[in-house]
């Protein structure tokens, strides 16, 4: 089975979902592609996904209107009223690896009540709850969670996809998704560089679920480093959705699939960006196994990535609530006293 070589296109693949239901000799192609675009990028368009059209177009509007709001009508659901990590983040109050992003956004995740706590429970049990919804725009919440069901039903299909082309049964993830799995979203909008400190829109990262997928608008800015170190540029193409891999692939599959690292630049001056990013993750009590592969591929394994700055734990919950607590060090402050700041990894391990 050949591989590439740490040389690069400036093009990611582009997938037809539609093929893994389809004729044998197109869901063969499929799965060849997959399995390349996985371990050679991390990244790859997808089309034939089945969203209805509609759909997508009245959640980018929505995007569009919800970020038009009056700030003081945004900042009613800021993030820094849920311990739950959900809610809407001022335009560089977020960071990656401790600098700030040129963005605003609002996330959300699963709907849920609060976990009963005790002393004895899991801290990262903190993270379910429910989001925060905008009152000056109450059909919002509609049309997010509906998104959110087709986000999931395609990332769940992709994810068995995914299983089937990496030599597993086709539900070998689902042990560690079911019932329910992590659900986040994030709303998004990069102003102009005329209003922000530096290009960063988000800096140079890895996601940390299963898969993201990446809904764009018409303004390019996300880019995706190769192998050899080079960039990759990722415009939005009509109809399509970026994917990519995150660090629990990489994990399970002891870095045959590539979590490639990833950033979006801030666009120019007048102009702006938004999207709408959806991290299919596991449920916070599972631990990431390690897959099987079987011997054609266990060749091409690269181990597991090392950053000292962003340790990696098999335990979900553990990894869910880590990359909280590094992105928004102010809700961490304010609900977790003594995990927020640099040193909290260790004192994490201890919860």
């Amino acid at each position: 089975m050949a591989h590439a070589s740490s040389a690069h296109d400036n093009r990611l693949p582009i997938l037809d979902l539609g093929d893994y239901r389809g004729p044998a000799d197109a869901r063969s192609a499929f799965l060849e592609a997959l399995r390349r675009a996985l371990h050679d990028y991390g990244f790859f368009y997808l089309g034939g996904h089945g969203m209805d059209p509609q759909l997508v177009d009245g959640l980018q509007a929505a995007v569009r209107r919800f970020f038009a709001l009056p700030l003081k009508d945004k900042l009613q659901i800021e993030m820094i009223r849920s311990p739950h990590f959900r809610g809407y983040t001022r335009i560089g109050c977020e960071r990656t690896r401790g600098l700030p992003d040129w963005r605003e956004q609002l996330d959300i995740n699963t709907e849920a009540e609060p976990f009963p706590m005790t002393p004895d429970t899991p801290v990262w049990r903190r993270l379910q709850g429910p989001n925060q919804w905008p009152e000056a725009m109450p059909e919002l919440r509609g049309i997010v969670l509906a998104y959110q069901a087709e986000a999931t039903r395609v990332g769940i299909m992709l994810l068995e996809a995914i299983a089937t082309a990496l030599g597993q049964p086709e539900r070998a993830f689902a042990e560690i998704y079911e019932p329910t799995p992590s659900q986040l979203m994030k709303l998004i909008r990069y102003p102009g560089r005329g209003e922000t400190e530096t290009a960063q829109g988000v800096g140079a990262h890895r996601d940390g679920g299963f898969i993201t997928l990446l809904l764009q608008e018409v303004q390019p800015g996300l880019r995706v480093r190769a192998h050899d170190g080079g960039w990759i540029a990722a415009p939005p193409i009509p109809g399509t959705v970026v994917v990519n891999a995150g660090e629990l692939l990489e994990l399970a599959t002891d870095g045959y699939v590539h979590a490639a690292i990833h950033d979006v630049i801030a666009p120019p001056s007048g102009s702006d960006r938004c999207s709408v990013a959806f991290f299919l993750g596991s449920k916070p009590d599972a631990v990431v196994p390690v897959l099987p592969l079987p011997e054609p591929l266990r060749g091409f394994v690269r181990g597991v990535s090392v950053d000292p700055l962003n340790q990696i734990f098999r335990e979900v919950g553990l990894n869910q609530l880590k990359s909280r607590l590094r992105s928004h060090p102010d809700v961490a402050d304010a609900h977790y006293p003594g995990l927020g700041g640099e040193e909290f990894l260790p004192r994490m391990q201890d919860r």
